[in-house]
């Protein structure tokens, strides 16, 4: 069988164990876009880069702020967003994704906290190694959920021991709380947590499945995102039970409806996907409105600098460049560009200067948010280069690793392009 394992409440829960006083109070941790990168002043910045495929890499800026200075503009507004909060602070309205202004309306006694995303971070790591001493088939989902598979190692029967064991020891270990969620399938796991938070376990046998769903809204259901539940609704489904009995129409959409009816049914046979590699990295920031091109050109060569040091980190070659615009007023705008030139830092810049340039469809309007990513990434030596910049591109490649080297050494601002300042 399987073991969804998800941590409760997990930033909140993260703060609890340096500060034992925040046990049983409404908290809430909530963020703003750390637009610091942009100053010409050099900041105090870290690099987390072990992920495994589960946090993705990102350099963070140590926030030198107390908790009410933080939340506040330069205006005194009190602005962010409520990344996670407390079952407690739950019991008032508190809500991830919802404002930090609304939250405290709401819950006027709420206890605010900033985003500390190293010990974070740190605990994910701890944890994930310390799950590897149980079983090596352990899947890291996200920073604070996992999957383990006992097939084989322990029997059915054992299981529930098992879970409580592996509970009890993570509260000793780490002071964390976890729900767990056991089922013959991953996605049944998952689902089977959500039955059990806070703190408990849930176990979902597979005579047990069609019991478990049938009653449940489609959008409860891990993998069925709006567009699909969109899809289902529209014909006439509203409950994962419903699904059983459309067995032809879930086929006749070919191997994505075939993977979603065994998903939901607890038929499929997916497995735990042990150490994945990342397939993607990305930086992106949100700011006040801005309309001067120019400072965006330069936000922009600083969002290449950072994101060429964390390829530089993870030691890949990227062939796929993507950049977002968000405008005011929730326009947005994106595109990307494949390449097969050897990815530095230089030619990044500019390819990215130039998407920018093409892409930008509202120039009389001000931009709030600037995302970039890379992906696709490729082998050296099993892949053609452009033969004709192959030199030139080499050389610069050669030379941005010996700057990133400088910069993993003295930090990521010890060297700067001159257009940033």
């Amino acid at each position: 069988m399987i073991i969804h394992l998800d941590i409760d409440s997990f930033f909140v829960s993260a703060h609890r164990t340096l500060d034992s006083t925040l046990l049983g109070k409404a908290v809430a941790v909530g963020g703003r876009s750390n637009t610091s990168i942009f100053d010409n002043k050099s900041n105090d910045k870290k690099v987390l880069s072990e992920s495994n495929g589960a946090f993705v890499s990102s350099i963070l800026t140590k926030n030198s702020k107390t908790s009410k200075e933080y939340y506040k503009d330069q205006n005194g507004r009190i602005r962010g967003i409520i990344t996670t909060s407390s079952y407690e602070a739950r019991k008032h309205g508190v809500k991830t994704a919802m404002s930090v202004n609304e939250a405290l309306m709401l819950c006027p006694h709420l206890i605010m906290i900033p985003p500390d995303y190293s010990l974070y971070h740190d605990l994910s790591q701890k944890l994930n190694k310390y799950l590897y001493t149980k079983t090596p088939h352990v899947e890291q989902s996200s920073i604070d959920e996992f999957y383990i598979d006992l097939s084989g190692y322990i029997e059915d029967s054992d299981i529930e021991n098992f879970a409580k064991e592996l509970k009890n020891e993570v509260f000793e270990k780490f002071k964390l709380p976890i729900s767990i969620g056991i089922a013959n399938t991953k996605y049944i796991a998952k689902l089977a947590t959500n039955g059990a938070k806070p703190d408990g376990i849930k176990i979902v046998q597979q005579d047990e499945v069609y019991d478990f769903i049938k009653d449940k809204a489609i959008s409860e259901f891990p993998g069925i995102g709006k567009g699909t539940e969109k899809k289902l609704l529209a014909h006439g489904i509203r409950r994962l039970g419903q699904i059983r009995d459309k067995k032809a129409l879930f086929y006749s959409w070919k191997k994505s409806g075939i993977q979603l009816f065994n998903r939901v049914l607890g038929l499929d046979k997916e497995k735990t996907q042990t150490r994945t590699s990342k397939k993607s990295i990305g930086i992106g920031r949100t700011f006040d409105p801005i309309l001067d091109r120019s400072e965006i050109n330069r936000r922009l060569v600083i969002l290449c600098r950072y994101l060429s040091f964390l390829v530089f980190k993870e030691k890949v070659t990227p062939q796929t460049f993507f950049l977002q615009i968000s405008y005011d007023y929730k326009s947005k705008t994106k595109d990307y560009i494949n390449t097969n030139r050897l990815f530095n830092e230089t030619y990044f810049k500019n390819s990215i200067l130039q998407l920018f340039k093409d892409i930008d469809i509202h120039p009389t309007h001000h931009i709030v948010q600037l995302n970039l990513s890379v992906s696709n990434f490729t082998e050296n030596k099993n892949h053609s280069f452009d033969l004709f910049e192959y030199e030139n591109d080499k050389k610069n490649l050669e030379l941005a690793n010996k700057i990133n080297k400088l910069r993993d050494k003295y930090g990521i601002d010890i060297i700067k392009n001159a257009t940033e300042l």
